[in-house]
């Protein structure tokens, strides 16, 4: 415990333990679609950099950090869903998007992140079950009833992928939500 708090309370960049270090290098690749726009770079430019050199102190380069992550991130999170969190957090309307806490804006985004991945699943799931239902329906018209369906159309379903270039599709609908 005192080893958490004595990190805390230095602001020397260079005593940042492994551990720590392991969490921020998460933190950054669980943001990668920011790493990909110049947001990344911003930060860089902004508070990395100068926090390096020693030209600024921790909770200023925090500060730099915040301002291109809330533009960022208030691009790509739902009304409703920032509403929620911060009548959640019990804050005042703010007046900006640099007036909205971190602990607001994280979690609003977070949740505005994962609808979209589950809307893009479902349209990968639907005419993954229109094969299934073709393939049970050949079967049973065949008399194939101890066949499991699922073993015919596992190709049809990696064959329809392929064929769509469904890798391409799906990389190109995410980064145009960015």
């Amino acid at each position: 415990m005192n080893e958490f708090m004595e990190f805390f309370n230095n602001s020397d960049p260079t005593n940042v333990s492994t551990s720590v270090k392991l969490v921020l290098l998460m933190t950054v690749l669980s943001l990668a679609p920011s790493i990909l726009a110049p947001t990344f770079q911003e930060v860089n430019e902004k508070a990395l950099t100068p926090l390096f050199n020693e030209e600024i102190d921790l909770e200023e380069a925090y500060e730099q950090t915040a301002i291109p992550f809330k533009e960022f991130m208030s691009a790509h999170t739902r009304q409703k869903d920032l509403a929620l969190f911060l009548e959640y957090a019990k804050v005042d309307k703010p007046e900006t998007i640099q007036d909205i806490p971190l602990t607001a804006f994280v979690p609003a985004f977070a949740i505005s992140e994962i609808k979209t991945a589950f809307q893009i699943g479902f349209m990968i799931f639907i005419p993954f079950l229109v094969i299934d239902m073709v393939v049970a329906s050949v079967l049973m018209s065949m008399g194939m009833m101890m066949l499991p369906p699922v073993m015919i159309s596992l190709p049809f379903k990696i064959l329809l992928f392929i064929l769509v270039d469904g890798w391409y599709l799906v990389v190109k609908s995410l980064l145009q939500s960015f």
